[in-house]
């Protein structure tokens, strides 16, 4: 192909992703959803040269980069209190969908045995991404969002280990303890390079002062952390997942606001592009797959029932998987909460000025909860409540406040059966079921058939899930937490504008006179003066000087209300929701004053 046909062909896609987001929410339609039916349309038109890209490009090449971005933009907070639903939802529930939907394919399609049944079973079994975006659009709890997300960031990882093991199995060349090994292995030593990879990057963004450098540096993280994971027989894209979660965390605390912003909108800017380009060439490649179907003397119909049947069955297999995992969340929930009281009395000892150990008595003498718990470990609790030095009092508080609002989370956004059909119903599939059925090995009896089977369960899924997504909500009636959000951003507003009363009044902080700091009363008069041409030079020059004395002072208050953003997040105190809508806030000011 010439190259100006290559770079043509790269703008038109840019430009239909472009269009299909600019579209979708007037027509209320999905921007996936747009794309694909857009790419079937021109598959089929006349003289539509066949289309079929490697899947190693998609796993290789666009894959990392769209799990980097998804898990970076996951706060972490979120993650590590979903971590046990999240991860059954990512291990144990692929693995259970990809044997029961092994034993199925074996038996309904000719000359498919177990082993192959169940390569096909763990590439339909993975959730896609997209979901998170529709299901949070349409205002679904957070706690769902963030299972969808964490759940879709490392089910691909499993699904293709169990592929690889599968299709060795068709060889025979596979034992159970092999397969058990390989898995840990792949996700053990994956989260150790991309954790150690984003650790390091993201500090070495830090020193490069130039946004754009520094985002592009960000830009090569995925795959580094990618490649070295799979040289060692890892994950790689668990590797990518990792790198992101910590170089987000990172970018908290270490980047400047220039540098997060840069970050935030280059990179939300390759996610649409890459996952919109995913979609329209999953719709571009229809036409080819028929043609191959019919090369083997078979028809598109039989790829398309038991397409049906496989995901009615996926979503049967979700929904019983959910039922337990409901009730043992609600259960875990409730022991949780008996923990609460013993928890509030240590706090109103601490901030009576008791020391650790003094507070955990009283909480023992004031909670039975708390005797129960001291009786069946008293020596690994006692040395819990004797911290040595400052530092541990100080983390010590940190706990208690971060297991109280731990608590009041799993109260608020409870997982009942509601919810749990809302995540049942949103695990959609996507184009990594596509990508990973055409890494099937050529001699694959009716390779093409299966192939075309594992387009049909993502389309189904995407056009009936993502389509009725908007209804199902409603009829599922989850609870509306618009007006808790909207008083809890106000509650966090409160202690921002607390914080900057606290530095205007402190001369040991800003180094000017009260007197000055209550003269100050809005920033227009002083960084903006009305500029008059009788003024004198003098009284220019003074405004000038205002204008810079009330710049310094207002990066002090941004500083010190950043540094009382952190430590709130650190204890949990808000949601993450709230405390990243208030870093933006404070992101945007400080970058005004930049201007």
């Amino acid at each position: 192909m010439h190259p100006i046909e290559i770079v043509a062909i790269a703008v038109v896609c840019v430009l239909a992703v472009t269009a299909a987001n600019a579209l979708a929410p007037r027509v209320r339609v999905a921007a996936p959803l747009l794309l694909v039916g857009v790419g079937v349309v021109v598959s089929f038109l006349p003289r539509m040269p066949e289309i079929s890209v490697d899947p190693e490009i998609l796993l290789v090449a666009v894959l990392p980069p769209l799990l980097y971005a998804a898990a970076r933009a996951m706060p972490v907070m979120d993650f590590q209190r979903d971590f046990q639903s999240i991860g059954a939802l990512s291990i144990a529930l692929v693995v259970l969908s990809s044997l029961v939907l092994g034993a199925f394919f074996s038996v309904v399609l000719p000359d498919v045995d177990f082993a192959l049944g169940v390569a096909l079973g763990a590439i339909l079994s993975p959730t896609n991404a997209v979901a998170t975006g529709t299901i949070k659009r349409l205002g679904a709890p957070n706690r769902i969002v963030t299972v969808l997300s964490g759940e879709s960031l490392f089910n691909d990882a499993t699904s293709l280990v169990l592929l690889r093991a599968a299709i060795a199995a068709t060889a025979g060349g596979i034992s159970f303890g092999g397969v058990v090994v390989n898995f840990a292995w792949s996700m053990v030593a994956a989260v150790a390079v991309g954790a150690l990879v984003g650790a390091l990057l993201g500090r070495l963004q830090a020193r490069i002062h130039v946004p754009a450098l520094s985002t592009a540096v960000s830009f090569t993280a995925p795959y580094i952390a990618f490649v070295p994971a799979e040289l060692i027989g890892a994950s790689g894209l668990v590797g990518a997942v990792a790198a992101g979660l910590v170089s987000g965390r990172v970018a908290v605390h270490k980047l400047s606001a220039a540098q997060r912003a840069s970050d935030l909108q280059n990179w939300h800017m390759v996610e649409s592009l890459l996952e919109g380009g995913v979609f329209l060439l999953m719709g571009l490649e229809l036409a080819t797959l028929v043609i191959d179907v019919r090369e083997e003397n078979d028809t598109w119909l039989h790829a398309l029932w038991p397409a049906a049947l496989a995901l009615v069955l996926s979503l049967t297999i979700r929904a019983a998987f959910m039922i337990p995992l409901v009730w043992w969340l609600d259960r875990r929930a409730r022991r949780l909460l008996t923990r609460e009281e013993p928890l509030e009395a240590m706090k109103d000892a601490l901030d009576d000025g008791r020391s650790p150990a003094t507070a955990a008595q009283h909480a023992i003498e004031s909670s039975p909860a708390a005797r129960r718990r001291f009786r069946r470990s008293p020596k690994a609790t006692s040395r819990r409540f004797n911290p040595s030095t400052d530092t541990a009092v100080r983390r010590f508080r940190v706990e208690i406040d971060r297991r109280l609002a731990d608590i009041a989370y799993y109260q608020t956004e409870a997982m009942g059966p509601r919810e749990g059909m809302a995540v049942v119903w949103g695990g959609l599939r996507g184009v990594v079921t596509l990508a990973a059925a055409q890494t099937l090995p050529e001699d694959t009896p009716h390779r093409s058939l299966l192939i075309l089977i594992a387009f049909f369960v993502a389309a189904l899924s995407l056009g009936l899930q993502g389509g009725l997504m908007g209804p199902v909500l409603e009829f599922l009636r989850l609870p509306d937490q618009s007006e808790q959000v909207r008083a809890e951003k106000q509650r966090l507003r409160g202690e921002m504008f607390d914080v900057a009363g606290r530095v205007l009044t402190d001369p040991a902080i800003t180094g000017i006179d009260p007197a000055i700091a209550e003269r100050v009363r809005t920033v227009r008069e002083l960084e903006s003066p009305d500029v008059d041409d009788s003024d004198t030079e003098d009284v220019l020059d003074m405004r000038l000087q205002k204008a810079r004395e009330l710049r310094r002072v207002r990066r002090i208050v941004i500083a010190e209300q950043r540094k009382k953003l952190l430590a709130l997040r650190e204890r949990r105190a808000y949601s993450s929701n709230a405390l990243t809508a208030e870093l933006a806030k404070l992101d945007a000011e400080e970058i005004s004053l930049s201007l």
